[in-house]
């Protein structure tokens, strides 16, 4: 049976960090959940739970979830099974379902890499180690820096993103405002926040 594409019940952080403990590849939490994590609380509703992680470790995940099934969006609002020609394609996502309750509980970001180090799918020119672009919440959960993440919500500018954006902009410090400007410059070079960021 295919998956309702709206049904979503994503678990907390925490719960993936619980089931991700022990790994030997680095994984954070992304998002708009990674934003609250840095802020220190819930701020909004989150409709799903999305992490990044190098996409040549992604073949270590599925076998930590037994219990789910992956899927792989196709656009358009399309989905189909994991499989190697799926994961081969243009997507960099992979969905984890939850059969018994019938729910999308996470979302996994496949990630370009270098090793260690991460590349920018929106610019292969930016590019950080791994352990650069992680940081941790007081009982462990890892998450996104909060400059990249919002470098990634730039291109939609959706409502909850510009609350976002305008949520965190005041918790950045000079150098995080200096990179997100000119990571901005690089991939939206006309894009309002850069003003901001400047200011």
């Amino acid at each position: 049976m295919h998956p309702d594409i709206e049904a979503w019940d994503p678990w907390p952080p925490g719960v993936l960090a619980e089931r991700l403990a022990g790994v030997t590849f680095p994984w954070c939490v992304a998002a708009g959940w990674a934003l609250d994590l840095f802020r220190g609380e819930q701020t909004r509703a989150h409709e799903d739970l999305e992490f990044a992680l190098p996409a040549g470790a992604f073949a270590e995940v599925p076998p930590r979830f037994p219990e789910l099934a992956f899927w792989v969006p196709q656009g358009e609002g399309r989905l189909a099974p994991m499989s190697a020609e799926t994961l081969a394609g243009e997507s960099h996502q992979s969905w984890a379902y939850d059969p018994a309750a019938r729910r999308w509980r996470f979302d996994v970001f496949r990630e370009p890499h270098d090793g260690d180090t991460w590349i920018c799918r929106r610019d292969e020119s930016i590019r950080l180690p791994y352990q650069e672009i992680i940081r941790r919440t007081g009982d462990g959960v890892p998450y996104l820096l909060p400059e990249i993440v919002l470098l990634f919500k730039a291109k939609a500018r959706r409502p909850k993103d510009q609350a976002d954006f305008d949520g965190v902009l005041p918790l950045l410090t000079a150098a995080q405002r200096a990179w997100l400007h000119d990571a901005l410059g690089r991939v939206h070079p006309d894009h309002a926040w850069r003003s901001r960021l400047s200011g």
